[in-house]
């Protein structure tokens, strides 16, 4: 059987390779022709070009792992059954528990590869294209909805609550034109203090040409600074989850940002799917070796390698369009988000169950 394993395994992890190295230069390409048209500008060479392009391939990788395990699985197994190799091993013993559970292990190892590179690989490459960008392209705009941030302090007078506007990023993480409210327990704004930068450490901000007005019952005063120190709940986890793209978070960041929301009475629905969607990705490696598995024991009038390829193909494009379809749905109708995640995965995991139970027991 390690001789059968070796098999299995050599001739799905090449096909597998292969598929996704195709992917990865078809996306190569075409992020490459796209930063073509920036060349020029502000000092942005080719060089800077073909970097931003090798630094968008992780996430690339990410995205496009299930859909290559998919097809380089159904490749290699539709192409052993087309030379009956696969038919010789069922004759050999090879049973259809043993060919799930092998094609299930090599699925939990590029499962575990695949969160590898969501987690830490992706995100810490997506993190360097966007510093590159914001180097020669200005600092980084930041998205409406995505720019504000809450907090809550308890202070002598009470429990006082703290709303955070950012207007952008710059390339070393400092964040500018920041607008910072303060409201009392009663909810009225006593203080807003606005700053042209800020650099944030840990939980500590500090403000830079700063302007603070504040409001009392008899007055308003306000005092112009150099310099303001500003001790906080919103670390420089919370804030890069909050601003930047959500591509750029690894799965306990998202996590750490939803917890941060929920405490804060924020609606966290998107960020929450994301999460969950995070977490249950890499299981659809699984799903997808599952999914090739019925294809192996398609006989040879049932189509070729190249329509089962094909098929292939378009079982993926169902897969990332159904999942991309129900976290717009979920969004909208405010579902469970981890029920929402999980849902296509389970779809498609029940549907090659079904599938190779009826191959098995009437073909």
């Amino acid at each position: 059987m390690k001789t059968v394993r070796r098999l299995f395994y050599a001739d799905i992890l090449s096909c597998v390779c292969f598929v996704a190295l195709a992917f990865l230069s078809l996306f190569f390409f075409i992020d490459f022709v796209e930063e073509l048209s920036a060349v020029g500008r502000a000092g942005y060479t080719i060089a800077h070009a073909l970097t931003y392009s090798l630094l968008e391939l992780p996430g690339h990788l990410y995205v496009l792992s299930p859909i290559a395990i998919l097809i380089g699985t159904i490749y290699a197994l539709s192409r052993m059954a087309q030379s009956n190799e696969f038919t010789i091993l069922r004759t050999g013993g090879l049973g259809p528990g043993r060919a799930l559970g092998m094609l299930a292990s090599l699925g939990l190892v590029l499962g575990i590869l695949t969160f590898v590179v969501g987690d830490y690989v992706a995100p810490a490459s997506e993190q360097k294209a966007n510093s590159l960008h914001s180097v020669f392209k200005g600092s980084q705009r930041l998205d409406a909805s995505r720019a504000w941030l809450k907090d809550r302090q308890q202070t002598a007078q009470g429990e006082h609550t703290f709303s955070v506007n950012m207007g952008s990023m710059d390339a070393d993480g400092s964040v500018r034109d920041v607008r910072i409210f303060q409201f009392d327990s009663e909810g009225r704004m006593v203080v807003r203090t606005h700053a042209q930068r800020a650099r944030i450490e840990g939980s500590l901000w500090r403000l830079e040409d700063v302007r603070v007005t504040r409001w009392s019952l008899s007055a308003v005063t306000e005092e112009k600074l150099p310099t303001l120190e500003w001790a906080s709940h919103l670390s420089s986890g919370v804030v890069a989850a909050a601003v930047m793209p959500l591509e750029t978070s690894s799965t306990m960041e998202l996590l750490r940002y939803v917890n941060h929301l929920s405490d804060n009475e924020q609606t966290n629905q998107r960020h929450a799917i994301k999460f969950w969607s995070r977490a249950f990705y890499p299981l659809a490696c699984l799903v997808m070796m599952a999914l090739a598995l019925p294809f192996a024991y398609m006989q040879a009038r049932h189509g070729g390698v190249s329509l089962k390829v094909f098929g292939g193909i378009m079982l993926g494009i169902s897969f990332v369009l159904l999942n991309n379809v129900a976290s717009h749905v979920g969004l909208l109708k405010n579902w469970t988000p981890w029920m929402v995640a999980a849902a296509p995965s389970a779809l498609y995991l029940l549907m090659s169950m079904a599938a190779f139970a009826f191959l098995v027991r009437y073909r």
